[in-house]
């Protein structure tokens, strides 16, 4: 239970699917408006070196619930059902007595995507649901309650979610509660925007990012004005808290499961270690309660996540969580330090990553440094510090030998903790007893390419 002597805020953690980090006013994006984000980051702190530890889907948010790696928590790979018995934020937060709502985007209960997750461990301890499992049709949406019925949506998916989140805050005003709110813009369809937003932003007046290879300019205007229409759900989200009078004991959270290449590198998508991929927004803010207008250079991960809101809301952290606390770093503590790297992992390549024959990899982030590992050996290394867009990959320059080599060693540290023997990915699948659910997956979602299947 929590700690009845301290006052107990409520939690709500907003997280789009695919933003990267840069594609805000706030960290200093010359097209992207987002004035209500920004007003988020100037009550609150920013971290400017958030990192996904494996960008991509459901990974990444079976780590935000659990504050686990993935082949800890066991959805190593886009729908692999999370595991039964690991705890997550809505077991842990139910326990000690606050309300617990989910609203959108799930991505944890396996294969079908259409799938009904009914009432039960198959929620992880989330009371309230207004969720599908996985779909990214923004204007022909669908959402499951408490049976197997589903209810359309009408309009915008987003702004719809964000009516049933405010429903629940209504519904739980007068006790502590512990919401999570999952949009899905800006993934693709890119196009799939309000017409208002789509129109404000015109292709041929951006300014590509430096790293970008021939950029569809169309579907980089659509991704930003999706952060845009994004934004104004969020304003409504922080002004309707603020209505209701809850804003100040509320620790409001923005972020995202991973970033997207958009054209940088030549890439699309995720599931690389490159930082439009593996850096995403991280805000936190609570008026009165923690530090407003700050920036932190504090590394962060998405498995922090869940032990530093347990931490600042008087939670008992549960044994086996892997992510560290990081409530002082959040609360701005002069001492607080903070992590030397971030683990870096796409341990099954699946969808977009299979389809370039992208292998799996393993890697660390510093606070200055990129290290990533394939099977064969090392593969990037980069100093972010001298070359923020990636341009020049050091490694193996006979000049940096002995960086490369401690970051080899940090590497290996974060492969023992973590107990990963970074195998090839059917190996994985096949000793966390995944085979049968996996071949299911591969069969549902790429009939076409039996090369996958595991034997």
């Amino acid at each position: 239970m929590a700690d009845q002597g301290i006052p107990r805020p409520n939690i709500v953690v907003v997280f789009p699917d695919q933003m990267q980090a840069a594609a805000m006013g706030c960290a200093g994006h010359p097209d992207v408006r987002t004035p209500h984000l920004d007003q988020l980051a100037a009550q609150g702190v920013r971290f400017s070196r958030a990192v996904a530890n494996c960008p991509v889907c459901t990974p990444s948010r079976g780590t935000i619930l659990t504050g686990r790696y993935p082949l800890a928590h066991g959805a190593c790979s886009n729908d692999l059902p999370l595991r039964q018995d690991v705890p997550t934020f809505g077991d842990i937060f139910s326990s000690a007595g606050w309300r617990t709502g989910y609203v959108g985007k799930w991505h944890l209960d396996g294969i079908p995507r259409s799938r009904f997750t009914p009432p039960g461990p198959r929620r992880h301890g989330f009371e309230y649901w207004a969720a599908w499992n996985c779909s990214h049709q923004y204007f022909r949406a669908q959402y499951f309650r408490d049976d197997p019925e589903p209810i359309a949506v009408e309009g915008y998916e987003p702004h719809a979610q964000t009516d049933l989140a405010l429903d629940f805050v209504r519904l739980h005003r007068d006790e502590p509660f512990c919401l999570f709110l999952s949009w899905g813009p800006p993934h693709p369809p890119y196009a799939q925007v309000p017409a208002e937003d789509r129109a404000a932003y015109d292709p041929a007046a951006l300014t590509p990012r430096g790293n970008m290879r021939d950029p569809d300019r169309r579907t980089v205007a659509d991704y930003y004005a999706a952060i845009t229409a994004l934004d104004r759900e969020m304003g409504r989200l922080l002004g309707a808290l603020e209505t209701l009078e809850l804003r100040r004991r509320t620790i409001v959270v923005f972020t995202s499961d991973h970033g997207d290449m958009l054209f940088s590198h030549g890439m699309r998508e995720k599931q690389k270690p490159w930082d439009e991929s593996i850096l995403v927004p991280l805000i936190f803010s609570q008026p009165g309660g923690l530090p407003a207008g700050r920036v932190s250079p504090t590394l962060f991960s998405t498995a922090d996540l869940l032990p530093t809101l347990l931490s600042l809301a008087g939670v008992p952290a549960p044994a086996g969580i892997q992510g560290q606390d990081l409530a002082a770093a959040v609360r701005g503590e002069p001492d607080a330090g903070g992590p030397h790297s971030a683990f870096l992992l796409n341990a099954v390549p699946v969808d977009s990553a299979a389809d370039v024959l992208q292998g799996e990899w393993r890697g660390v982030r510093t606070g200055r440094y990129t290290y990533a590992e394939r099977l064969s050996g090392p593969w990037l290394l980069y100093d972010n510090e001298v070359d923020p867009l990636q341009s020049r990959n050091l490694v193996d320059a006979p000049e940096h030998g002995q960086l490369q080599a401690e970051l080899r060693s940090e590497l290996q540290r974060w492969l023992r903790r973590t107990q990963d023997p970074f195998l090839a990915w059917p190996e994985h699948i096949r000793r966390l007893g995944l085979t049968e659910l996996w071949n299911v997956r591969e069969r549902a979602m790429h009939p076409d390419r039996p090369r996958l299947v595991v034997d």
